[in-house]
């Protein structure tokens, strides 16, 4: 089921993002939607975490394994190419997320089902609905432009 388009984080938002849910050496990191595999692989290298990277796209999952073995981080690393409404996250940690608030809002039962109390969700832009954020800051990549200018959220099970 395609639920939203391609459009990847600029890199210092995915940084931002991974500070901001606290991701920590060792815990297991799901991308739902994991496009080119950029920010699996930011949460492996510099943040030390596990990292399940979901992708519909055969292209992208293909770019980013390619990439994975390159930099041969594929130990710590795994692409799985499907819906992600079909992957089991229950053992996720942390959930990244950058989807649209209606496609959040298809996923959000899927989050409530299978993730264990305590685990984080990260959101670029889009709001989870009927969730209320542990966090919410603004993140600008350019302050001296003042834009583009990033929304993330952070929601604790």
């Amino acid at each position: 089921m395609f639920i939203a388009p391609f459009v990847a984080s600029p890199l210092q938002v995915v940084r931002h993002m991974l500070k901001a849910v606290d991701l920590k050496p060792g815990e297991a990191f799901y991308d739902l939607g994991s496009g080119d595999g950029r920010t699996v692989i930011m949460a492996v290298q510099e943040f030390g975490a596990r990292a399940v990277g979901v992708e519909m796209r055969e292209d992208l999952a293909k770019k980013a394994l390619a990439t994975i073995q390159e930099l041969g981080i594929q130990d710590r690393v795994t692409i799985v190419q499907s819906d992600l409404f079909k992957v089991n996250i229950t053992h996720a940690d942390v959930v990244f997320l950058y989807l649209t608030t209606s496609a959040n809002d298809k996923i959000r039962p899927k989050l409530e089902k299978e993730l264990k109390s305590g685990a984080r969700v990260v959101s670029h832009d889009y709001e989870i609905l009927r969730w209320k954020p542990a966090k919410a800051d603004n993140f600008c990549e350019n302050p001296r432009l003042g834009y583009p200018s990033h929304t993330v959220y952070v929601y604790e099970r």
